[in-house]
């Protein structure tokens, strides 16, 4: 029967690899696996370099724990495949973590940003790599136990709100007033004048998914409503593209062109804004010059 302690401190202290582990003790590479991912003694699954918690401590943190309502301890991420190198499992956990392919192979093989960021879009691009982490993906997904769709769908409504959920606007007709004192204008015939000016107006609390608001104020300018995080929404709804609809891939799609597009546009107004500043200043300084009526 095999020593199980000694194959975890094995696996824990050393580089050997689960295949070349279940070889040397002689058990199924699959009961390895399944061992190294449901043996939790004193509360500690398997982890290379992890120190050893000591019972009575562990128990006693239990109990603080338990009155605290902790959140429920993520499960390890598991690479089964036995088609690659230790780095390329480090990668895989690492990405699995991130969903950041530079910050991915950073950690695992230790290198400067700038190897990580080229070598890292070229690993994840791996047909082998980029199985297991469809697979562990998949597996991350199912342990959940929670509405995955649930939460994807807020992330949704965050990403794809409208203003116009929240107010309308436009241009009306309204009764033309004297600027000084707010006395209706007439006409010879003492009827009102009339003229058009622009409105907005809120929609009533109880229309609206006030969830996806983080704030809404009254300052001298008006009333305010500001969204949740846009931007923020759009990238986590990116990571989990392969779990959304196709109408909403679509959606997706086009809320990032609008966003890449008004953050290009912005981009420009300021560069414009910067050489339209300079170009004053030049002109400033000309002008000064020309007052010294020749002179040197």
């Amino acid at each position: 029967m095999p020593n199980w302690e000694d194959i975890r401190k094995e696996w824990e202290t050393t580089k050997i690899t689960l295949a070349k582990l279940a070889e040397k003790h002689d058990v199924k590479l699959g009961t390895l696996k399944s061992r190294k991912s449901r043996d939790t003694t004193n509360g500690d699954p398997w982890v290379r370099g992890a120190p050893k918690k000591d019972a009575t401590k562990t128990k006693k943190v239990a109990t603080i724990s338990k009155r605290m309502q902790p959140k429920k301890e993520e499960k390890e991420p598991i690479v089964e495949s036995d088609n690659l190198t230790d780095k390329q499992r480090l990668f895989c956990i690492y990405y699995i973590k991130s969903f950041n392919a530079t910050k991915a192979y950073q950690k695992a093989y230790e290198c400067d940003y700038v190897s990580a960021m080229s070598n890292g879009n070229r690993l994840i691009r791996n047909d082998k790599i980029s199985g297991e982490i469809d697979r562990m993906k998949a597996e991350q997904t199912n342990e959940l136990k929670l509405g995955v769709r649930d939460i994807l769908q807020k992330y949704i409504d965050i990403a794809f709100a409208d203003i116009t959920d929240f107010v309308t606007f436009g241009s009306r007709e309204v009764t033309a007033r004297d600027p000084f004192t707010g006395e209706p204008l007439l006409n010879e015939e003492g009827e009102p004048l009339t003229e058009y000016a622009s409105f907005v107006d809120f929609i009533n609390h109880d229309e609206v998914d006030g969830t996806i608001l983080t704030e809404v104020k009254q300052g001298k300018d008006g009333i305010s409503v500001k969204l949740a995080d846009k931007m923020k929404a759009l990238e986590m709804l990116s990571k989990y593209f392969d779990l959304l609809s196709d109408n909403d891939k679509k959606r997706l799609q086009e809320e990032k062109l609008k966003a890449e597009t008004a953050k290009a546009k912005a981009e420009a107004e300021r560069i414009t804004k910067e050489n339209t500043d300079e170009e004053i200043e030049d002109i400033i300084i000309v002008d000064e010059w020309g007052d010294d009526d020749g002179e040197s």
